[in-house]
């Protein structure tokens, strides 16, 4: 070793004793700092990671190795110097290692150089790290490669330019093989085939941050090839063409070939191992996470995966295939034998193709593609199916990738989040097979059913044929259920009243009645119970027995783990659009679509004042001028033990016709959530920290107005980062960064609150403040950069509340508002048993079923109220916005609101997996003065790192002669 590390010395002592070092390590670093910052304009693309570093780096170094390594050993060749080093008492072999690490080192230093770029980077964003210590790994390996390459071309030529051009060739030949301008040629198997070998694609796995063993052997193979062929070539020069020593010559030329084969060949023995690997990501991205396996182990049947993938497809598509396969690889291994993987090209398969079209609904998409010769239309499949049982869900490309649009014809694809996906669709589909199962097969605890209900003769019609239903449907459930269901009716009005009393301490019931002219009271209550948990039934709204089963079944539901949820959603009516236009409104398409990806979707006006009885969770969205009947539905489901997410705000935004109009607007809500200890405030927060906008502004050219539309900092959006979010609560803990459009603030009462849990999950900056103007548009001339006069009530403002535990009703000791006046005797028909004619059409009318509603007057621990300052922000045209400003996917707004419906319903499984999405990790806001300081101390630290070299060289040097000059003092002279 100590020869080797000599060689190597003396090798980087003709480097830095020469322009050589310097010139090379100056040109890695302008070629970095210029790509990094204007060619992948970094704070353009607004995304918290180093991957513009080095994406270019498989071809830089195809020229900065073929320079480093071009005189090696051609220049040792052609001035002679090369029979002396052979003839030096150091093995050959040494010789080719120390020159080898000589060059990696200088490489090592050049890129050491490079470390400012990923602080800067850190201190502006949360960067994940894995990433760039696999990317700085893997640029050593591509370096180790081409280095080797170059060595064993230098060695065969006396001429450096005939070495820089044939080194140059074989690492272009390399990398070229993986591009798409290849691959894209020989179609899916072939051009998978081609990524495994070219040294580009290989360089952007370990650059993910996952080191691969695969990979690894890769580039060990490469260096550990062209260094054996570099040693043969080099043992040619010592052969003498003596017949003595052929055998000795065929001996070596047999040796390696057999060792350059087998160091290929050994990435044809690892090929099938896929699960030998480091994740070094965040949370490991790349990895089956325990919530996955969690999932995976409640499998009872045969889970399916099949990927439907087509052999030519875009060519930004094609390197995500490899990763989606090892991923589901992953999944085959920990479903333990319940998971099986297939993949196949439904265009090679037209019965393939006919039952994915006609029984998935899986159809090939039209992808437009350009080559060099033409451009053209490529019709591919890229999707996966996923079934278990008689349920299945589909994802297309759409749910897999998320693109970056970094210029006009620039586009940076990946995977979104891959683990998520796959296991949200398998949490749907597990689910959604449990539930429409065994009833009782999930539930981890005995389900007792308590029925608080009048005997029947005290019951108003049509009540008394209801109990009986009630008590054939709870015969049925407890022979179905044995041990694990039970049930009991009691009479609370019996005896001394003891257990009326109890009802409505603990439960908040009170005597119902059938309308306001007969107040005869009765009951007609139901509550499951299991556990500590304590879940009231209410009556179904059609009062017949069909709907009594749904509703029982959907409390039991409630506490079965594996089930499907179902959500009951409102949303505010869309205007009606003049002469056949499209109806007018917010819309919440995207809200919709992403809820049904995960559970039943319910949507519900709440004019009957009640939610429909499956809900599991109720979730009101832009809430306008509610009615009682609405506000008396919300009220009861949180009672009743429910949750309700609540996303509201003081003002009503329009953002039809180009411009920004805003208007005072009653939720309607504004007494009920004052009740509950919460106060939506009639203003809206500005923040100084927030997200770009396109606003459109208006210039006054002498008396000629021109509107344009700029992206400017709009301070109606606040930018809440991690210091903003709550981290003690799984709703916001992992969402990394949120918008919040339009957002009022909330007050929250500690008096009314104080026994109950409270979580502010969202904050503003310090340095926001309120404003009740109805003026949206800046005005940059008055008011500067911001646009908007600053307020004096400076401070950090709620943004979002999530309160947990007993509530009292706001309607308590008044009549349910549901209950309607019944005509006296007097003004009663003659003939009581005769229909109701219409005296418009002479046709009977049908007989409304009689309400029977009561008033619950507090609500068990278990009840939940999330309130969110603002409902555009979950809007269509707000998402579309922030889409459009950071040129990517924006769905945070979506994130949170999955998040908080998975913990209101104790299923916190995908929690830890939302949210890691690729362009997830935005930056922090940057003025133009922050972005220039950035900039240029980077420059700067490149200058003075490469002065420091050239210092330290200097001071080695000098140290060294020092040394010399001093052994030679002490020799004895002549």
């Amino acid at each position: 070793m100590s020869d080797i590390l000599r060689v190597a010395r003396r090798e980087l002592g003709a480097f830095f004793g020469s322009p050589v070092a310097y010139l090379f390590i100056g040109a890695f670093l302008a070629v970095s700092l210029f790509v990094f910052f204007w060619v992948d304009a970094f704070f353009a693309r607004n995304i918290a990671d180093a991957r513009p570093l080095f994406d270019w780096m498989p071809v830089l170094l195809i020229f900065l190795c073929a320079a480093l390594t071009m005189r090696l050993w051609s220049e040792e060749r052609r001035a002679g110097t090369l029979e002396t080093l052979m003839t030096l008492p150091v093995p050959t072999l040494h010789l080719v290692l120390g020159k080898f690490l000589a060059g990696l080192a200088l490489v090592a230093i050049a890129l050491a150089l490079t470390l400012p770029i990923p602080l800067t980077v850190s201190v502006l964003g949360p960067m994940d790290w894995g990433p760039v210590i696999g990317a700085y790994l893997a640029t050593l390996l591509l370096a180790s490669a081409y280095l080797a390459i170059g060595l064993f071309v230098s060695s065969r030529t006396d001429n450096p330019i005939v070495a820089l051009i044939g080194t140059t060739l074989v690492g272009a030949l390399l990398y070229l093989i993986g591009t798409p301008a290849l691959t894209g040629l020989v179609g899916h198997g072939g051009g998978e085939l081609l990524r495994l070998i070219g040294s580009g694609s290989r360089f952007e796995s370990v650059t993910r941050g996952v080191i691969d063993l695969r990979d690894l052997v890769y580039y060990l193979s490469i260096v550990g090839a062209f260094l054996a062929l570099t040693l043969y070539s080099l043992e040619r020069l010592r052969w003498a063409e003596s017949d003595a020593n052929r055998r000795h010559h065929r001996r070596w030329t047999l040796v390696t070939g057999l060792a350059v084969a087998n160091l290929l060949a050994a990435n044809l023995w690892l090929g099938a191992i896929g699960n030998a690997r480091v994740d070094l990501t965040e949370g490991r991205v790349y990895s089956i996470s325990e919530a996955t396996r969690t999932y995976l182990g409640q499998l009872q049947e045969p889970l399916l995966i099949r990927g439907y993938f087509s052999a030519d497809t875009h060519p930004l598509l094609a390197p995500l295939v490899p990763q989606i396969r090892d991923l589901l690889r992953e999944y085959q291994i920990a479903g333990g034998g319940r998971v099986q993987v297939e993949f196949v090209d439904p265009q090679r398969s037209p019965e393939l193709e006919r039952e994915a079209g006609e029984q998935y609904g899986i159809r090939p998409v039209a992808f437009q593609t350009a080559t060099k010769y033409q451009a053209s239309v490529v019709n591919s499949y890229f999707d996966l199916l996923i079934k278990y049982g008689d349920q299945f869900e589909t994802l297309g490309f759409q749910d897999l990738i998320d693109v970056k649009v970094q210029g006009e014809t620039d586009l940076d694809v990946r995977l979104r989040n891959p683990e998520y996906d796959l296991t949200r669709v398998i949490r749907k589909v597990l689910y959604g097979y449990q539930g429409a199962g065994d009833l009782f097969a999930n539930l981890t605890e005995p389900v007792h059913f308590r029925g608080f209900i009048s005997p029947a003769d005290r019951l108003p019609e049509p009540l008394p044929e209801l109990r009986a239903d009630l008590e054939s449907i709870l015969s049925e459930l407890a022979a179905k259920g044995g041990e694990r269901f039970h049930f009991e009716i009691q009479d609370p009005a019996a005896g001394d009243g003891a257990l009326a009393q109890t009802i409505a301490e603990q439960f908040g019931f009170e005597p119902l009645v059938v309308s306001l002219l007969d107040p005869t009271p009765f009951y007609f209550y139901m509550v499951l119970e299991s556990g500590d948990q304590a879940v009231p039934v209410p009556l179904p709204e059609s009062l017949d027995r069909a709907g009594l089963t749904r509703t029982i079944e959907a409390g039991i539901k409630r506490f079965a783990p594996g089930v499907l949820r179902t959500i009951a959603l409102y949303t505010p009516p869309s205007t009606p659009g003049m002469f056949g236009e499209p109806a007018a409104g917010p819309g919440y398409g995207l809200l919709q679509e992403t809820l049904r990806t995960g559970f039943n979707l319910r949507e519900t006006d709440l004019t009957s004042g009640q939610v429909p009885e499956e809900t599991d969770l109720l979730m009101v969205v832009g809430p306008e001028a509610l009615d009682e009947r609405q506000q008396f539905a919300i009220d009861q489901f949180l009672m009743q033990g429910g949750t309700v997410i609540l996303a509201a705000s003081s003002f009503d935004l329009d953002l039809a016709g180009g411009s920004i109009a805003a208007q005072a607007a009653p939720t309607g809500l504004e007494d009920w959530l004052a009740h509950q200890g919460v106060t939506l405030e009639p203003s809206l927060v500005l923040d100084p920290k927030n997200t770009p906008f396109p606003i459109p502004v208006q210039r006054d050219l002498g008396g000629f107005t021109v509107e344009e539309i700029q992206t400017l900092d709009y301070p109606y959006f606040p930018d809440v980062r991690s210091d903003g979010l709550a981290q003690d609560s799984g709703i916001t803990s992992g969402l990394g960064q949120i918008t919040m459009n339009w957002s009022s603030p909330i007050q929250v009462d500690a008096e009314k609150n104080a026994d109950r849990r409270v979580i502010e999950l969202i904050r503003s900056s310090s340095g926001s403040w309120t404003s009740e103007s109805e003026n949206m548009q800046p005005d940059f001339e008055t008011h500067g950069t911001l646009g908007f006069a600053r307020g004096e009530d400076r401070g950090s403002r709620v943004l979002a509340v999530a309160v947990e535990g007993h509530f009292d009703s706001a309607f308590a000791g008044r009549p349910s508002p549901l209950l309607e006046d019944t005509p006296s005797e007097e003004t009663a028909p003659e003939d009581a048993d005769a229909h109701a004619i219409d005296p418009d059409t002479g046709e009977p009318v049908e007989e409304k079923t009689p309400v029977i509603s009561g008033v619950v007057e507090s609500s068990p621990a278990s009840a939940r109220l999330i309130l969110i300052g603002s409902s555009t922000f979950l809007s269509d045209t707000a998402i579309s916005l922030a889409t459009e400003a950071t040129q990517s996917r924006y769905l945070k707004p979506l994130e949170l609101i999955q998040n908080a419906v998975d913990w209101s319903l104790e299923d916190r499984g995908l929690l830890t997996l939302r949210g890691r999405g690729q362009f997830n990790r935005l930056l922090e806001p940057v003025g133009r003065e922050g972005r220039l300081f950035w900039e240029t101390l980077n420059y700067v630290l490149a200058l003075a790192g490469l002065a420091l070299v050239y210092w330290l060289y200097r001071r080695s040097r000098a140290r060294r002669e020092r040394t010399d000059e001093a052994i030679l003092g002490d020799l004895p002279r002549a």
